[in-house]
Formats: C-alpha cells, sequence, structure tokens
C-alpha cells in the first residue's frame, strides 16, 4: 500500500502542500542529475539574495567607517583640547626661575 497522499501532489487531504526535507547529500545516494539540481536551485537563492546582502554589507562597512572616523577625530579633538603639558612647562620655568633666584640671590 502506498503512503498517504504519495501520489496526490498537493496532498488535497490536508489541504497543504508537502514541505522539503533536508537531506545531507554525503549521506543519501542521489544521482548527479539530483545532485546538479540542488547546486542549481542553491545558485538561484544565492542570486535572489545577492541585492540584499550587497546593501547590508556596504551600509555595515560604511557605518564601521563611519565609527572608525569619529573615533579619529575625537582623538585629534581631545588631545588638542589637552593643557596639561603647558600646566608642567610652565611649572618647570617657574621652578628654574626660583633656583635661578636662590643662586644669584644674597
Amino acid at each position: 500500500m502506498a503512503a498517504p497522499g504519495a501520489g496526490d501532489p498537493l496532498n488535497t487531504k490536508s489541504g497543504q502542500a508537502p514541505v522539503a526535507q533536508r537531506i545531507d547529500p554525503t549521506r543519501e545516494k542521489l544521482t548527479p542529475a539530483q545532485l546538479q539540481f540542488m547546486r542549481q536551485v542553491e545558485l538561484a537563492q544565492w542570486q535572489k539574495r545577492l541585492p540584499q546582502r550587497r546593501t547590508r554589507n556596504i551600509l555595515t562597512g560604511l557605518g564601521i567607517g563611519a565609527v572608525v572616523l569619529a573615533i579619529y577625530g575625537y582623538t585629534f579633538y581631545s588631545v588638542s583640547q589637552e593643557r596639561f603639558l603647558d600646566e608642567l612647562e610652565d611649572e618647570a620655568k617657574a621652578a628654574r626661575a626660583r633656583a635661578l633666584a636662590r643662586t644669584s640671590g644674597p
């Protein structure tokens, strides 16, 4: 006896189309024609999704580039704002002046 719905491609008893099952081509004995068909279907799916992936990749690249440039720009901005070396230099000049005043004093 045949499996239920085997002769009916649309499986009209349940009202649903049969669902493709995942198979492992290394374990299943498939004909070269079946393997070729699988490759064609995978290639068609890949080509169908290629524009979406390309758009996402471009947006991701632009986002990462924007973050890198923002960090780079912020680093230059924050370094140009720092005045700690100027303060150290002023303190060193004052210390030299005091040292000169002591040595040339009374």
